[in-house]
């Protein structure tokens, strides 16, 4: 689903309604995340061009990680044991080069999967206000990553 189609279309409304009507917690645990897939082939036509832009998203998450934290919602415990960060590097390729070493999926953005990338930053959410927001944010990370050099994401603050 794009952004347009979960603001526009998708009646998250009623959705987050009924969970809650159904006793689910969500942000009330220590143990549910707000997990956002988006589809590799968003970034490029081919792997070379995915990973450069894969590359530049990791570099504008470890840059802003402190604000990016706080709009998490997660505890300093919880980030770390199902969202870890990889660690600022120089480059959005030696992160991503990080990323590729490593064997855990439980990192901010993961990289395991095959057709999607999956950003697991966020503590999980039964408001609609919060969801949206989490799904612009991403949106707008995605989209600066696509139109942005490395060098002008390092100048953004």
């Amino acid at each position: 689903m794009t952004l347009d189609y979960h603001m526009n279309e998708m009646d998250w409304e009623s959705i987050l309604h009924e969970a809650v009507n159904m006793g689910y917690k969500s942000h009330q645990t220590s143990t549910c995340g707000l997990h956002i897939h988006v589809n590799r082939n968003a970034f490029g036509e081919n792997q070379a061009e995915q990973e450069e832009v894969i590359s530049r998203i990791l570099f504008f998450i470890e840059k802003h990680w402190n604000e990016l934290f706080r709009f998490s919602r997660r505890s300093e415990y919880n980030m770390n044991r199902w969202s870890a960060r990889y660690g600022y590097e120089k480059s959005g390729k030696e992160i991503l080069q990080k990323a590729k070493d490593t064997g855990n999926r439980y990192v901010a953005v993961n990289l395991r999967n095959y057709h999607t990338i999956e950003f697991r930053l966020f503590r999980g959410t039964l408001k609609l206000n919060t969801l949206i927001a989490t799904l612009q944010l991403v949106n707008e990370i995605c989209r600066v990553a696509l139109l942005f050099s490395e060098e002008e994401i390092e100048k953004m603050s």
